[in-house]
């Protein structure tokens, strides 16, 4: 009786969201989703909506994104900033997180320059909510970095690089998979560059951290894999 109780309750519904979030890290993109599609139904049955539905469409947003299925993804997201627009205004750091997915999936279509203004308005939310040197913060940056990088702005995309690097490894643990994803990013900008010995040393520092972490099939650790095999190749 108390498990059907639990079922049905807001409690149930975060918790399902939860450890969807957390498949999704470990690549557990199927179990991801099936948790994903319960905790909404639970939300649907209870009649909530506001934060708790908007989480829920964000997290189905970047699951479609993780997976390339860019249109999907943007239906989604735009759903989850609508409903957490309504729901908190429109400078909440939760908007702006939504918002912020929203431009990775615009920028992902080539829509950069509309994904450039949204990552410019997330930036300035955050910082003026938690300070410069935020986890938010440096994700963005590195998400900006990346629109600059296939618009051709290769300085201006190394330096937001280097700031979110530089604010990762300042706030995170030294072994933290996400200190990694920006390693690798930079050093895609390096070959890009024939600067092949800096992206050489980056993919290894990234390669070892996702091995330290146990995620060597992660995407992330299979991509740069991918990618550091590609410069070897490169150099000969």
């Amino acid at each position: 009786m108390k498990h059907k109780i639990l079922s049905g309750t807001a409690e149930a519904a975060k918790i399902l969201n939860d450890t969807g979030i957390a498949y999704k890290r470990l690549g557990r993109f199927s179990d991801a989703r099936k948790l994903y599609h319960r905790a909404r139904r639970v939300i649907r049955r209870l009649g909530l909506g506001g934060a708790e539905l908007a989480s829920i469409y964000h997290n189905l947003g970047g699951l479609e994104h993780a997976l390339g299925r860019y249109k999907r993804a943007e239906i989604l997201t735009r759903h989850a900033v609508a409903i957490r627009q309504k729901a908190l205004g429109t400078k909440h750091p939760a908007v702006a997180a939504d918002t912020a997915a929203l431009a990775a999936i615009l920028a992902a279509q080539g829509k950069l320059e509309e994904a450039e203004r949204l990552y410019c308005e997330v930036l300035a939310v955050f910082a003026r909510r938690f300070g410069a040197e935020n986890y938010d913060v440096a994700v963005n940056l590195n998400n900006l970095a990346a629109l600059y990088q296939a618009s051709g702005k290769f300085r201006k995309a190394e330096q937001l690089y280097r700031r979110a690097l530089t604010i990762k490894e300042k706030i995170l643990a030294a072994g933290d998979p996400d200190i990694a994803l920006t390693l690798n990013n930079l050093a895609v900008l390096y070959k890009s560059q024939r600067r092949f010995d800096e992206a050489a040393l980056l993919y290894w520092r990234a390669l070892s951290i996702f091995k330290e972490a146990h995620l060597e099939m992660h995407p992330n650790a299979i991509s740069c894999r991918a990618n550091y095999s590609r410069l070897l190749r490169a150099m000969g």
